[in-house]
């Protein structure tokens, strides 16, 4: 059986940025699927660190092929004051992500670009959020 190649891409995206001296640099090894939180909901993960916002995909048709265009998201959230920190790390998941071959083994990515980032501050006036959009080509196996 073959993987979800929403779930290979992710696999593949985590393992690049930890592998990235510059991501690394900013946020240590925290990468999260689900972000740590105690039983008031309060996060409990140490600052900086990056997550998996929502995903969409989308088929594509085509002639004797399964193929999709799948978009990402993924965040990065700051406690520094201000933007700056927030910024610097979206500045090196871009570095780090954009049009870069990630391997996938069950599924065939035929391209992986950034399509974008929103900053904002979250609700609580002490967080900052840095959103980033990809987009990946798949040819589905």
């Amino acid at each position: 059986m073959t993987e979800d190649v929403s779930h290979e891409l992710q696999v593949a995206i985590v393992k690049c940025l930890k592998d990235d001296a510059v991501v690394v640099a900013l946020i240590g090894d925290r990468v999260f699927d689900r972000v740590e939180r105690d039983t008031a909901g309060e996060v409990t993960a140490t600052f900086p660190y990056v997550s998996f916002g929502p995903e969409q995909e989308i088929p594509e048709d085509a002639d004797c092929m399964d193929a999709s265009e799948i978009f990402l998201q993924i965040d990065a959230w700051s406690r520094d004051p201000g933007y700056r920190e927030v910024r610097r790390i979206a500045k090196a998941l871009k570095q780090a992500l954009d049009e870069t071959r990630l391997p996938l083994a069950d599924n065939a990515l035929v391209y992986f670009a950034y399509a974008g980032r929103r900053i904002l501050r979250d609700p609580d006036g002490l967080t900052s959020h840095a959103a980033l959009t990809f987009r990946a080509g798949v040819e589905i196996r």
